[in-house]
Order: structure tokens, then sequence, then C-alpha cells
């Protein structure tokens, strides 16, 4: 008997028993498809219908709409151009401003109402 035998165990090969079987591509591929799939209904289509929604809130703009920017700015549309918009918050003040820009459009009447 060697003196390191007590120190580490020596390997000896089972007769009896199977080894264990190795996972199916299929269980390997389920998981990294079914969290996909999660990721796709809990955060990229709910970020895209809110884009198609902003995008058809913008088309529909017209002048005299009274809008919100994403700065917290509130004016009446008094210009729409392809890219930029130009928006009255003071009697003689117009600020240009970008499409995107545009958070939200008020109801007629809000800003005279604040």
């Amino acid at each position: 008997m060697n003196p390191l035998d007590f120190l580490i165990p020596v390997a000896h090969a089972q007769a009896a028993g199977a080894a264990p079987a190795a996972p199916s591509m299929m269980s390997t591929l389920l998981f990294p498809i079914i969290l996909i799939a999660i990721m796709y209904f809990l955060m990229i289509r709910p970020q895209m219908k809110r884009q198609k929604e902003h995008r058809a809130m913008l088309d529909k703009l017209s002048k005299g709409d009274e809008v919100i920017t994403n700065g917290g700015i509130a004016g009446t549309v008094t210009e729409i151009g392809e890219n930029f918009i130009t928006v009255e918050i003071a009697n003689g003040v117009q600020v240009r401003i970008q499409k995107g820009a545009i958070a939200n459009v008020l109801p007629k009447g809000t800003l005279k109402a604040a």
C-alpha cells in the first residue's frame, strides 16, 4: 500500500451501473427559447406598440393643437415641418422643436384653463 493512498483516494472504475445520460438537445435549447419568448412579450412588444402609437399621434398633429414636450413645455402648434414643429409657448414667443420631442397632445382649452 502506497502512503499517498490515505491523502488522495484511489479512483476505481465501477463495474456496475450506467453512466448518467446527457441532456438531449431539445431540453438544452428549450430554456433559451422560452427566455427569449418571455423577453419579447414583456419588453420588446410593448415598446414597439408605444412607438407605433407615438408615430400615429405625430402624424395626426395639426396646426392649433395644444401639446406638451418631453421637457415639460406646453404650447400651441403654429407651424409643422417635415422634422421640426414650431410651438408658441406665450404670446409672441415661439420655439422650434423636433417632432419626436412632442410627448402628448392635450385636449383643446387645457392651456387656457391652466
